[in-house]
């Protein structure tokens, strides 16, 4: 028997976190999409690039010592690209871009709680590449989940500390 070509076959539905049966899936409290990682080659380059091709400025630049990098956060629609160079042989971004080339490095998520965060994914037995929170740029708290574990997507998860706040002042 041939398929309808006509007919779709749609995947079921998506539970939400509100569904009962996925209730542990709140423990992760997602607040937003923080940032978007971008492994590049010349940071001054890059910025060049981004300030004449797309007008967009950087907001912060920084030198991340024990991370061996120079970051430079661009904010677009409250999402940051963060361009990141290595400053140091043997860096993550350095092995990066020797394996995959600059381009996408990581994708940020902000999180009300570090700590429940990672307890729920080690719960879930995804690999962490931090076990316990660290200082990242901009003294943010910080975390890694390897892309074993995510379908080949770095994720970086940051302690977001406006995430109380915005709980505090109750629905927009």
């Amino acid at each position: 028997m041939q398929a309808d070509p006509d007919v779709r076959i749609m995947p079921p539905p998506i539970a939400s976190v509100s569904d009962p049966l996925h209730e542990e899936a709140a423990r992760m409290d997602v607040t937003r999409i923080d940032q978007v990682g971008i492994a590049v080659e010349d940071l001054d380059a890059a910025l060049d690039l981004y300030a004449r091709a797309f007008g967009i400025l950087p907001i912060s630049r920084e030198h991340v010592e024990h991370d061996g990098v120079e970051e430079a956060m661009l904010e677009v629609g409250g999402v940051h690209l963060q361009l990141v160079q290595s400053t140091r042989e043997g860096s993550p971004i350095e092995r990066f871009i020797e394996r995959r080339g600059p381009g996408m490095h990581h994708l940020g998520l902000a999180v009300r709680s570090l700590d429940d965060a990672l307890d729920h994914l080690r719960s879930e037995g995804l690999e962490l590449i931090d076990e316990v929170p660290r200082r990242g740029g901009g003294g943010h708290l910080v975390a890694f989940v390897h892309p074993r574990s995510t379908g080949g997507i770095l994720v970086e998860l940051i302690e977001d500390p406006a995430a109380d706040d915005d709980a505090a002042d109750g629905p927009a």
